[in-house]
Order: structure tokens, then sequence, then C-alpha cells
């Protein structure tokens, strides 16, 4: 009677166990089951704003009451109206040698629609979002995303002149270590894009140091290092180009002594490494393994740089107030 009774229950379990969670709202949905929802696909992979135009199905949306569930809300609210629910559907799933997913998103509203990418851990933990790009109803501006296989994240956008002329911007970011994306390269051959002003993201950090400054070939090319969270390490940020622009790269980071002037930038997250050499007022740079992500083809990180002399605000004259018997 057992043998019988196995055989009637069997099929109802592997029909439960395969039934597919909806994430309309109806059902009960774990973290898993959101994640599961993307469909997986391998590095290299890009996506166009031609999604855009592709009709979703409704059988694939995301309840926007299911999504705050796993990702913060503020990561719409930043883009949409209060009070607007966007529409969000699944678009595609990357998963990491250490169990992390960057999942693709698409939000859509009548007025606005953007593609997301949403990261979380090995331990299914929300922990960072990127904007990819938006619908631009400009029919002579495109953009599409890139993810490789050492999860760089690289977003290019397209424009054509009104005198036919072809330009871009290509930015590309990586996932750090504190759970945010850093900028590693921006490369345009927009005239209009490169007088941008270089934004030096440590300037303001603490700089007590003895090592610690900025130094100088040009406004151009110059490297920051600012205090550590100890003597034994700096944060830097590297900026330079050469060959009247043709030649860029630019690295913010975390170096670590390895003997009493010389300093080594090597992350567990990127191939490259660079090793920093101090002198009487210089900093020596050279690049030893693979900074490619970080940089245009046909330049390394190296050279020297001068200190920049500090400019030290001038003190307010004490005034000595005269006490009247």
């Amino acid at each position: 009677m057992k043998k019988y009774m196995w055989l009637i229950i069997l099929p109802v379990l592997v029909c439960c166990k395969s039934k597919k969670i909806s994430l309309s709202g109806s059902d009960k949905v774990d973290t898993d089951d959101f994640i599961g929802a993307f469909e997986k696909v391998k590095p290299p992979y890009r996506i166009t704003d031609s999604i855009f135009s592709k009709e979703e199905s409704d059988s694939s949306l995301i309840a926007y009451q299911i999504f705050t569930q796993f990702v913060a809300d503020t990561v719409l609210s930043k883009h949409f109206p209060k009070g607007v629910k966007p529409d969000l559907y699944p678009v595609a799933k990357v998963t990491t040698e250490k169990k992390e997913s960057y999942l693709f998103c698409d939000a859509v509203t009548d007025a606005k629609e953007i593609l997301y990418l949403l990261c979380f851990d090995k331990s299914n933990k929300f922990i960072a979002s990127k904007v990819l790009f938006a619908f631009d109803q400009n029919i002579d501006n495109t953009a599409f995303a890139e993810i490789d296989n050492k999860y760089t994240i690289t977003i290019t956008h397209q424009r054509r002149s009104q005198q036919g002329e072809s330009f871009y911007r290509k930015d590309a970011y990586v996932l750090n270590d504190a759970g945010s994306f850093t900028l590693i390269l921006t490369e345009s051959n927009d005239a209009a894009a490169k007088t941008l002003a270089i934004i030096n993201p440590i300037d303001t950090l603490p700089h007590k140091h003895k090592f610690s400054g900025d130094y100088v070939i040009d406004k151009k090319n110059f490297i920051s290092v600012r205090d550590g969270k100890n003597a034994s390490s700096f944060l830097f940020f590297v900026h330079f180009e050469k060959e009247n622009g043709a030649c860029n790269g630019e690295l913010k980071g975390e170096a670590r002594f390895i003997s009493a002037t010389i300093a080594r930038y090597h992350s567990n997250s990127d191939p490259c490494i660079i090793d920093f050499s101090f002198g009487n007022n210089e900093i020596s740079m050279k690049e030893i393994e693979a900074c490619g992500n970080h940089r245009d083809i046909r330049c390394f990180f190296e050279g020297s740089f001068f200190r920049k002399k500090e400019v030290k605000a001038k003190q307010k004259p004490k005034v000595v107030k005269k006490v009247h018997g």
C-alpha cells in the first residue's frame, strides 16, 4: 500500500516544485525567486537601447511591492516622481565566480523608460545599482552597455551632429569592494566632452601623512595622494592625458607600502598592478601588470610627478583685547 501511496504523492511533489513563482504580487517570493526571474547570460554581454522598442510580456512583470522588498526604493524614487510606480521587467542576469549577481532591469512608465543594473552579493543581499541609459526621443542619439569577462561595465553614448559628424562618449565602471561603482575610464572624441573639468574624487580627504599631497606635471597629468586607513596604506587618484589627449588614463584606488618608500596598488577585483616610488618631493609611477581597463591601449601608467607646494590659508592676526581695570 505504501508503494502505491508514493506513486500518488511523487507526481504532486514534482509538480509543486516545478511551478514557476509569479512576481506579480500574488505569490510569496524570496530573494532566490526574485533573482531567478532574470534569464542567465554569459559575459561578454551587450544590451542596446533597442530594448525600449520591445514589447514586454505581462507574465514577466515584477510588481512594485515585490521589487522594493529586495531593492531599495530610493533606486527608483531618484528618477521617477513621487507616487509613480513604473512597470518593472527582468531582462538578463550575469553571475560572477564569487556568486555575485548583476541584474539588468527595465523600468517603464508612459513618460519615461530606464534600464538599470542591480547588484547583489553572494548572500543575495542588494548592494548597488546604476542607471545604464534611458529612452531618448532624439533618433540621432543611441546608447548601449556592455559587461565583459572581468565584469567591467562600459556605457557608450553616440550622437550625430547637425553637420553629420559622429561623436561618442564611453565610460567604464567597476563594482568596488565597498559596494559602489567606481569610474575607471572615460573616453570621447567629442570636443565638448573633452573640455569638461577633471574632477578629483579624493581632493577633500585628509592629507596629513608625510607623503600625502598633490604631485603634478600639469593640470591634466597628476597624482593625488591622501591618507589611508593607517600609515601602511594611502588612497590615490591618477589622471593623465598624453599625445595631445589621444591617450588617456584614470584610476582611483588604495596602495600599500611594500618598503619604506615604495607602495603597490593590487586589488583582488582588478588585475592591474602599479608601483609608486617616493623620493624628494617626487613620486614615480610604473605599471607592472594589466592596467588596460583603466587606460587607452597605446599608453601606460608611468612617469615622474613633482609635489605641488601647498598654499596655506593666511591666518587672521590675533586681536588682544585690553582689560580695563
